[in-house]
């Protein structure tokens, strides 16, 4: 088994903690190479100083100053209806220093034309709003010289949809209203103006005299004019500045991005003034040293400089962090199981398994190979358009179809796989391979619904014979099946993780884990439920009529009684009371023996011991943290015991528990008869956006609870961190 090839998702990548000193002037360079790279994790060793106590503060301030002019420009182009170039054309490289100097330009250019923009757009609103008033208040005032003023002329007077004044904002459109108020002497006056004011209204001159009247109203239409084409031409020189932007404004948004980026990674380092370089820690790979030193002897060679750059293999007495590397297809099942937590460094990864076990374990639950092929439908489009989908921005729910949607793939063939098996297409059976098995007692019944079917040739071809929906045998008959097959399936699922927790053990050398907690566990397990699952294929194997719930009952209340017709074997009686003897031994051995080996092997190291040991960072990483090499001086046999006592009664109670969350695998299993009664459209509607999308979602939820709770329990701690490398691959437009 040694000389077995790595699995590259079974252990995550071996890390190493290096350390790194580098030149000033090759710093900005060898960190942006590793950004390009993405396999170096820096760790920051100014955790303890605040964001304006760093070394780089003012670099990232006018990195954060760029991002939001290019922002403003990316909210003016918006505006403006245009459209930023995804492809930008090529132009030269700029340092950021030239960046910034134009981009300050751009805005200084683009705040003064908005500014101009906005004193026309006021002018103009103000003119037409004099005209508007001169055409109401002075057909107003040619009636009132001719008629008696009535209380009806007198009413407000609001113009027409086209006369509608633009305001301020160069898109909202405000309603206003033209009114006239005749009042006698100056105290009314006085207040009338400051009412007025206060509601914002605006006061305009208006002549008596009609032939003033009108030519003032030609001057503010011509003036008007003049406004018109002075605004068209503003508007186009400024979109053509906004479009001139908009070219490089892709390219400029990547470049501010990344070097906000390098110099927040900079910060990072310490500064070594008596050398002046700059060190830096971090993790990485063990197979990316090579690619890191080129990397780092690039940077040395492109900025000219003297001294190289020194990389340092340490050891740290941290644990390093978790990293696998996937692909597009076994990138979703490790995101399923990094949702429960994230694994130890180098502990087993249970993707490995949950890449067949997850799928298969939701098309027993679902299992209709009709709605199964629905789901295939949508798993092609998926993975079909993946490389439209994958550069668009998608909302929350299609993001998550598309980041699954290879689960989706292997879901919707095991469904179909698992439907055929059940003979359900859309809940209803078909003489898919070959006749029935069973045929009618008589010539009399056609479909012996009621009398009961005789068995006429061999079994049915492959899966249920379609003969057994809607007999009178149906129910006992299926939900027998499926309950003893969710046994099945269960225990040798948590079997394997039992399993798993051997390879861990070993992988780490912990032997009192193998010889305290793997050997009792496996023992206990399949003293009670593997014995159980034993019982179910003899019974399928002979066809006994045994009643294996009275077996199982019995074997506790009394295991010296006679089992009489329930017997299954020869020697079943004294087989069950030796099984029942282990698997009571077994709790007391998970329970006492490691605490108190760990407390003897602690106590052998630190005897005769007076003085301390000293800190070091000589670690041995591959010690496991449940070891007896892991406590030292701090050693707490209580809290030890006590966690034992815990973990030895989480599993005793769970491996009960779990064995009966798997009977949900056979009571999500229905039949729906109501379908066959409504007519098509209700049943396409019915079938489509609200059985195939909840049947779904139920079975994932609860494949998922299997995997994460009853599965994944057995041997998995997911108390790691994801390995989480400085990356301008990853850069996101929240990071500006």
């Amino acid at each position: 088994m040694d000389n077995l090839p790595p699995m590259d998702l079974m252990r995550s990548e071996k890390m190493s903690f290096v350390q790194l000193i580098i030149p000033v002037e090759s710093a900005h360079r060898a960190v942006s190479y590793l950004g390009e790279l993405g396999l170096l994790q820096f760790r920051d060793l100014n955790a303890d100083k605040s964001p304006f106590q760093r070394m780089f503060v003012n670099q990232v301030k006018r990195c954060a100053e760029m991002s939001r002019k290019l922002r403003f420009f990316k909210d003016q182009i918006s505006k403006a209806g245009l459209l930023s170039s995804v492809r930008p054309v090529t132009q030269p490289d700029v340092e950021l220093e030239e960046l910034e100097i134009q981009l300050a330009e751009h805005e200084n250019e683009l705040i003064e034309m908005n500014a101009n923009s906005e004193k026309l757009r006021q002018s103009y609103n103000e003119l037409l709003e004099f005209k508007i008033v001169l055409q109401k208040a002075g057909s107003f005032l040619v009636s009132s010289g001719t008629h008696a003023v009535s209380e009806r002329e007198l009413d407000e007077n609001v113009y027409s949809n086209d006369d509608y004044v633009d305001t301020a904002s160069l898109l909202e459109q405000v309603e206003k209203t033209v009114f006239v108020v005749f009042f006698s002497g100056e105290q009314a006056k006085s207040k009338i103006l400051k009412i007025c004011e206060a509601f914002g209204a605006s006061f305009y001159p208006v002549p008596e005299d009609i032939t003033k009247q009108r030519q003032i109203t030609r001057e503010v239409s011509s003036r008007l004019d003049e406004l018109e084409v002075t605004l068209d031409a503003g508007i186009r020189h400024r979109n053509k500045a906004l479009a001139s932007i908009g070219v490089h404004l892709v390219k400029w948004i990547s470049m501010v991005r990344r070097e906000k980026a390098v110099y927040d990674t900079l910060s990072m380092l310490n500064f070594d003034v008596t050398k002046k370089c700059l060190v830096g820690e971090g993790w990485c790979p063990i197979f990316a040293k090579a690619q890191l030193q080129a990397a780092l002897q690039r940077a040395t060679f492109d900025s000219n400089s003297q001294v190289g750059i020194i990389y340092h293999v340490m050891d740290a007495a941290e644990s390093p962090p978790t990293y696998f590397r996937t692909n597009k297809f076994t990138n979703a099942f490790q995101e399923i199981v990094d949702a429960y937590g994230v694994a130890r460094y180098q502990e087993s990864n249970p993707s490995v398994y949950t890449v067949i076990t997850f799928p298969f374990l939701f098309a027993v639950m679902f299992g209709d190979w009709g709605h199964g092929i629905c789901l295939l439908l949508g798993a092609l489009v998926l993975i079909a358009r993946e490389s439209k989908l994958g550069t668009q921005k998608l909302g929350s729910f299609m993001e998550m179809l598309y980041g699954g949607r290879y689960v989706l793939l292997l879901m919707s063939l095991f469904s179909i796989y698992c439907g055929l098996i059940y003979n359900e297409f859309f809940s209803v059976p078909y003489h898919i391979f070959g006749l029935s098995a069973y045929k009618c007692r008589d010539t009399t019944c056609s479909e012996a619904k009621t009398t009961g079917l005789v068995k006429y040739q061999d079994p049915y071809a492959f899966g249920v014979d379609p003969s057994w929906r809607g007999s009178r045998s149906e129910l006992p008959f299926l939900n027998s099946l499926k309950m003893k097959m969710s046994i099945l399936l269960g225990v040798a699922q948590m079997n394997m993780g039992i399993i798993l927790s051997y390879f861990n053990a070993r992988f780490f050398g912990s032997s009192l884990d193998i010889r305290y907690q793997f050997v009792p566990q496996i023992i206990f397990l399949n003293s009670l439920f593997g014995y159980l699952s034993l019982l179910i294929i003899i019974k399928w194997c002979t066809g006994s009529q045994a009643d294996l719930y009275h077996v199982m009952i019995y074997m506790f209340l009394s295991p010296t009684e006679d089992l009489g017709e329930n017997q299954l074997f020869w020697g079943q009686r004294p087989l069950q009371i030796i099984l029942l003897l282990l698997a009571m031994i077994a709790v007391p051995w998970m329970l006492f023996p490691k605490p108190f080996i760990l407390k003897r092997l602690h106590t052998e190291r630190f005897q005769g011991r007076t003085y301390g040991i000293l800190a070091t960072s000589e670690t041995d990483l591959e010690v496991e943290p449940d070891s007896a090499r892991h406590y030292d001086e701090d050693f707490n046999f209580s809290e030890v015991f006590v966690h034992q006592m815990i973990h030895s009664i989480e599993f005793v109670l769970g491996a009960v528990s779990n064995t009966a969350s798997y009977l949900r695998l056979w009571a999500l299993r229905y039949d729906n008869l109501v379908i066959r009664l409504v007519g098509l459209a209700m049943f396409a509607f019915a079938t489509a956006f609200i059985l195939l999308m909840m049947e779904t979602l139920s079975a994932f939820l609860h494949a998922l609870r299997l995997h994460w709770v009853e599965f994944q329990n057995k041997f998995y701690h997911g108390d790691g961190y994801k390995f989480r490398p400085f990356s301008f691959a990853t850069l996101t437009e929240d990071e500006d």
